[in-house]
């Protein structure tokens, strides 16, 4: 008997504009794939968390963003959200420490609320300008979706969490991983929020009954090239 195939990967990031537009596309637009799809975070570690990831034998693959890309993301973000009718809020990063949300992700994932956790999280740092990787905001997102503030709030203090994390960004190593949006199935990538509706179709041409299925349209169907390499977290 073969192997039976793994389930697609859907690569998000909390930190990006670009995941950001790809995660309202995708539940809008493509509700059925969004089902489908295993939901994996992506983000930049601490120290802490690179060098265990250097210990399970990974390598992060971070670009450093130069000023000339962060303000070319600014104006190209600013666009693309005008042309699908989504209004963006600018966060003030400073310091960030990444695994505070995607690690409280983890708790509201086991709780059987890792998407209501996501929808939350972009909606106050994407809509509302808010800063996620601050525990105190985190714990109130958690507390509005019913899970113990304080658990959440210290999600990234929390050693077993920490060396799940871990293995989370081994993962993305092992998927080929370097930018987000990212999706894959099987040996297929797919690279760039532009590159959503594509996954759609061969996922859906994988899948029994595809042609039963509707062929993917609206606003995401057609985009920016994701060639322009929106490296780290940002894209």
């Amino acid at each position: 008997m073969g192997r039976k195939p793994r389930q697609p990967r859907y690569y998000f990031s909390l930190r990006s504009p670009y995941s950001w537009l790809a995660h309202r596309e995708l539940l809008e637009h493509h509700p059925d794939v969004a089902e489908q799809v295993e939901w994996r975070p992506f983000w930049e570690p601490d120290e802490k968390s690179a060098a265990r990831l250097i210990e399970l034998g990974g390598a992060f693959p971070y670009v450093p963003m130069s000023r000339a890309k962060h303000l070319y993301i600014l104006q190209d973000v600013g666009r693309l959200a005008e042309r699908l009718g989504r209004r963006v809020v600018w966060p003030v990063d400073r310091e960030p420490v990444w695994e505070v949300p995607h690690l409280a992700y983890l708790v509201a994932r086991r709780e059987g609320l890792g998407r209501e956790f996501v929808a939350a999280a972009y909606r106050a740092r994407w809509e509302e300008g808010r800063n996620i990787c601050d525990p105190a905001v985190v714990g109130e997102l958690g507390a509005e979706l019913g899970l113990d503030p304080e658990e959440t709030a210290g999600a990234a203090t929390d050693p077993d969490l920490r060396e799940q994390g871990a293995g989370l960004l081994l993962d993305l190593c092992r998927d080929g991983v370097f930018g987000v949006p990212f999706f894959v199935q099987g040996f297929n990538r797919f690279w760039g929020w532009d590159r959503l509706p594509d996954f759609v179709a061969h996922l859906r041409a994988q899948t029994p009954g595809a042609e039963s299925l509707p062929v993917p349209s609206g606003p995401g169907s057609v985009g920016p090239s994701s060639e322009e390499g929106h490296a780290g977290g940002c894209g």
